[in-house]
C-alpha cells in the first residue's frame, strides 16, 4: 500500500519547498520599506482620506472668503491665480508621490499573488495525494469484502460429489 500513495521526487521536492516558505517565516514587507516608501505610503493615505477632502475644501472656501470680502488685504484677487498656483503645486507634487505608493502596492499584490498560487499547487499536491491514499483504501476494502463474499461462498456451497 505504501508503494501506490507515494508522490513523484518532483512532487515531494515541491510540497517540501512550499512548506519551508510559510509567508509567517519571511521578514514583513512593512519592516522592509524605505525612507521614501513611507512617507509616499503616508501622503496616499493621507490624501486618500474623507478627511484631507474635507480640510482641503474648508481651506479653499475660507481663501476664496478672505479675498473676496478683501478682510485680509484682498491678497488673491478674482480669479484667484495665487490659489491656482498652490493647488497646481500640490497636484505635481501629490500626483507622482502617490502613484509611487500605487506601484509599491501593485508589487505587494504581485508577490501576494504568486505566494497565493504557490499555496494552490501545495494544496492541489496534497488533494492528490489524499485522493490515493483513498483509493488505496477503498482497494484494501473491496479485495476484503472480495474474501469474505468468497469464504461465505465457500461455506455455503454444496460439496462436490
Amino acid at each position: 500500500m505504501q508503494d501506490a500513495i507515494r508522490l513523484t521526487q518532483e512532487e515531494s521536492d515541491r510540497l517540501r519547498a512550499l512548506r519551508l516558505a510559510k509567508p509567517a517565516r519571511q521578514p514583513r514587507s512593512s519592516d522592509r520599506r524605505s525612507m521614501g516608501e513611507r512617507v509616499a505610503d503616508l501622503v496616499a493615505l493621507t490624501v486618500g482620506s474623507w478627511r484631507f477632502i474635507i480640510i482641503q475644501s474648508l481651506l479653499l472656501a475660507l481663501w476664496i472668503l478672505l479675498n473676496i470680502t478683501a478682510w485680509a488685504r484682498n491678497w488673491d484677487p478674482y480669479p484667484f491665480i495665487l490659489l491656482n498656483l498652490v493647488l497646481s503645486f500640490q497636484a505635481a507634487y501629490a500626483a507622482p508621490i502617490v502613484m509611487m505608493s500605487q506601484n509599491r502596492q501593485a508589487e505587494i499584490d504581485r508577490r501576494n499573488a504568486a505566494h497565493d498560487y504557490q499555496i494552490n499547487i501545495k494544496a492541489e499536491l496534497e488533494i492528490e495525494l489524499l485522493h490515493t491514499k483513498i483509493d488505496a483504501m477503498r482497494e484494501q476494502e473491496i479485495a476484503r469484502l472480495t474474501e469474505v463474499i468468497e469464504a461465505l461462498s465457500a461455506r455455503l456451497s454444496p460439496p462436490a460429489a
